[in-house]
């Protein structure tokens, strides 16, 4: 086993693989970036380095400065975790040509499963089943339609260095073929330096099915399947395993296909066959199709460790130093179910826009495995992907395991930025997704009812204001005057309603608060706030902000009247950034006529592409930002011409 070794990431995965290997007694050294000198990884390794800026391609995709830091550390080995440099096969010889020991797969085997289309051919050649579609050199946009046309429609446009959702289009009718082309090659260009795509059909009633295999280098097992079809733009959201109806005949063809497609290349590690499932009658030992490897360990990988008992950065780190495979096929087996949800920093009722924010307060319930990259007071950074923790529950059913997710998601207490929990917390209670109905366009279908926002109750509101006031606290003197209660009001904005709340102290653990018609009687009873009888959630004030964790987190802002704004703003005439980020196209020229929903500008931010649209029908009046530009969230990028000048032009 190694003595030390360097792991080539940050966040999360850096302090999972950083867990692993303390149990096993192996010492640990962290790289971080100008934005991570105070990451919750960097706290945990026993050595850090600092590697450069905050920008991944100054720091965590800087290979060279990684293997130096790694052998002035006396590091044996690195890990790459998942994303950034753990799929690179250049990275991987340079770690090796470097003395050091590279804890995955080969360069030849990351090669082999890199580009989706020489991927595939090489599955078809190993016996492994492979979606009808086109996977050649030939990127000429007719001849790539024509392949769409004798396809069939619906098909599925896929960058073939992609991921992540990235440069993939669906395109149902061959009108849209072109412009989907167009924006598939050029978001896969941005992403991955690769614009050419492959064409594949869709499979209309879709389940993405995933089997995670383990190799030595010659021979590999399977520890069983994931069920990854709850997806969002082809994002996974919450996944399981087993997969709900699996049955043992398609298990074991799954599982036989995944093996064949590992010891195919000589795989080493941990990695995951995925496959396209058609589920429209079941699972069938001839309904599923491979898509893609995942050379490296998953995202989603708690939810097989849960069902199995194993440790898979464990059995990275044992095979790595030389060590066979630790358990055989007939030595794993599954036990009950595992759901994982990831939470995220997004602001859902606006299309799940990535946001950022200080984690004022960060706490997971007891009994939910959480592995989280982020502590409170921590920063969510407009540098990296925004996941704030994956929450992981395990049960002996399906059932039970699901209704443990539920209400670990209720317990999570995020304040300090939006994130997805109500979003998530509405998927656990979908009636088709808790009878295992649930497929890749589940979301869509539902979109929604799942993202409609909480509405807080009059006992939500009335917890803000005595939270607002202080008055929730024991210290607080609450006073009297002319012999009657004290009086105080304070007015909470949440969303775009403004609400005055009165209080009226009767003492330390009795207060009366007014909300319009409606009264709720505060009461402290055993140390605990009891509102019109009911336990009250746990709240805290944040600066202006106060936070109800309650119905996965309600935020409310106390307003000070003495600092209201002079106006409401330019409304619909401004164009601002949603979030930070880079802009990366600039689409308006001043004195351009623009109609609603015109694209007016692109913003690279958190690894994707957002399109700004104009708000109404108007003329550019100026244009406030270039291409290349970094801004910061609110800033104004294109301002249009007031209503009443264009009237009076």
């Amino acid at each position: 086993m190694f003595d030390k070794i360097l792991v080539a990431n940050r966040g999360e995965i850096a302090c999972r693989v950083f867990e692993s290997a303390r149990a096993l007694g192996v010492r640990t050294v962290a790289v971080y970036s100008d934005a991570d000198r105070a990451a919750k990884h960097v706290a945990l390794a026993d050595e850090a380095v600092h590697i450069g800026g905050s920008a991944p391609s100054e720091s965590y995709l800087r290979g060279d400065v990684i293997i130096a830091a790694a052998k002035a550390t006396g590091a044996q080995a690195i890990h790459p975790g998942y994303g950034f440099l753990s799929e690179n096969p250049d990275f991987v010889e340079a770690v090796e040509a470097a003395g050091l020991v590279f804890i995955g797969p080969s360069a030849s085997a990351i090669r082999a499963m890199g580009l989706k289309d020489a991927a595939k051919a090489l599955m078809h050649e190993a016996g492994v089943p492979v979606v009808p579609g086109y996977h050649g050199a030939n990127q000429d946009a007719a001849f790539l339609a024509k392949q769409a046309d004798e396809i069939g429609y619906p098909v599925l446009i896929k960058a073939v260095a992609g991921g992540g959702g990235k440069g993939m289009r669906l395109v149902e009718a061959a009108a849209e073929f072109m412009d989907a082309l167009d924006s598939a090659k050029g978001e896969a260009k941005t992403a991955f330096g690769n614009e050419d795509v492959l064409i594949e059909k869709f499979v209309t009633q879709p389940r993405h099915i995933e089997v995670q295999v383990f190799g030595d280098g010659q021979t590999a097992v399977h520890l069983f399947e994931r069920d990854c079809s709850l997806q969002r733009r082809h994002q996974k959201v919450i996944e399981e395993a087993p997969a709900p109806g699996m049955t043992q005949e398609v298990r074991a063809a799954m599982g036989d296909a995944a093996v064949k497609a590992a010891e195919a290349i000589g795989y080493q590690g941990a990695g995951t066959v995925e496959f396209i499932v058609d589920g429209s009658d079941g699972l069938r030992a001839d309904g599923f199709w491979f898509m893609e490897m995942n050379t490296r360990l998953q995202v989603e990988h708690p939810v097989t460790e849960a069902i199995t008992g194993v440790d898979l950065v464990e059995w990275q780190l044992r095979v790595a130093a030389g060590e066979g495979l630790p358990k055989q096929q007939d030595e794993l087996t599954i036990t009950g179910h595992a759901f994982e949800s990831r939470l995220y920093a997004e602001d859902v009722p606006k299309g799940f826009l990535p946001a950022t924010g200080t984690l004022a307060h960060l706490a997971f319930p007891e009994g939910a495995r959480a592995d989280s990259g982020v502590r409170t007071d921590d920063t969510i950074s407009p540098f990296y992907d925004p996941m704030i923790a994956k929450i992981i529950t395990h049960g002996p059913s399906r059932a039970v395991a699901l209704k443990r997710m539920a209400r670990a998601l209720q317990e999570t207490q995020v304040a300090g930025t939006v994130t997805n929990l109500s979003f998530l917390g509405a998927l656990c209670a979908h009636e088709g997704f808790a009878a295992g109905e649930v497929d890749t366009g589940l979301i869509g279908r539902d979109i929604d009812r799942l993202v409609a926002a909480p509405m807080p109750t009059q006992e939500d509101c009335a917890l803000a204001a005595l939270v607002a006031l202080g008055l929730d606290s024991a210290d607080w003197p609450t006073g009297f005057h002319l012999w009657s209660a004290m009086r105080r009001t304070v007015t909470l904005c949440f969303g775009e309603e403004e609400m005055l709340a009165v209080v009226e102290s009767l003492g330390a653990d009795a207060h009366d608060v007014t909300l319009g018609e409606a009264r709720v009687a505060a009461r402290r009873v055993g140390g605990r706030w009891m509102l019109n009888g009911k336990t009250a959630p746990e709240a805290r004030r944040v600066g202006a902000q106060v936070f109800v964790f309650a119905q996965y987190g309600l935020s409310f802002d106390v307003i000070d009247p003495l600092e209201r704004a002079a106006s409401a703003g330019a409304g619909a005439a401004l164009i601002e950034a949603p979030m930070p980020g880079l802009v990366k196209a600039v689409f308006a020229q001043a004195g351009q006529e623009v109609k609603a929903g015109d694209r007016l500008a692109i913003l690279e931010a958190m690894k994707m592409e957002h399109a700004l649209l104009a708000a109404r029908d108007g003329i550019v009046a100026e244009v406030l930002v270039e291409a290349g530009a970094q801004v910061d969230a609110g800033a104004a990028l294109i301002r249009l011409e007031e209503e009443e000048a264009e009237v009076a032009a």
